[in-house]
């Protein structure tokens, strides 16, 4: 019995959001076929041109503006960030550096000061469960 490896393919949007771009911003024949995984993987490898000017210039998907800028999606979401941003629009965004993006900053390092810590606490009560007892 003889199996036949089928072609993984994904959609347009799921390849894009895999390679961390704006889907509406991809040329055409992009955006109206199907990506197969070895497609996906020589993208990732030797990105073509337009990729490369994506990910450097934008526009630049609600997950990574949201990265550049140090804040939550829902932070995004709650400056009133909706849209897909140029990497010149979120260098202008931290010069101005508005409240809320301050606000958010803020709660986002708390976040992540609290998971670290939970982190550390995980760590110690597994440390005491490994410890061979006496």
């Amino acid at each position: 019995m003889t199996s036949h490896k089928t072609t993984q393919t994904m959609k347009p949007a799921t390849a894009a959001k895999k390679l961390g771009v704006y889907l509406e911003a991809t040329p055409a024949e992009f955006q109206e076929g199907v990506v197969s995984r070895d497609e996906l993987n020589a993208l990732q490898a030797e990105p073509p041109q337009w990729l490369l000017d994506l990910r450097r210039n934008g526009p630049h998907p609600r997950p990574v503006v949201a990265a550049k800028l140090g804040v939550s999606i829902s932070g995004l979401a709650r400056g009133g960030v909706t849209e897909a941003l140029t990497t010149e629009r979120i260098e202008a965004l931290k010069a101005e550096n508005p409240e809320w993006l301050q606000k958010e900053r803020a709660t986002q390092a708390e976040v992540r000061k609290e998971a670290a810590r939970l982190k550390a606490k995980k760590a110690g009560r597994d440390a005491e469960t490994d410890a061979p007892r006496r």
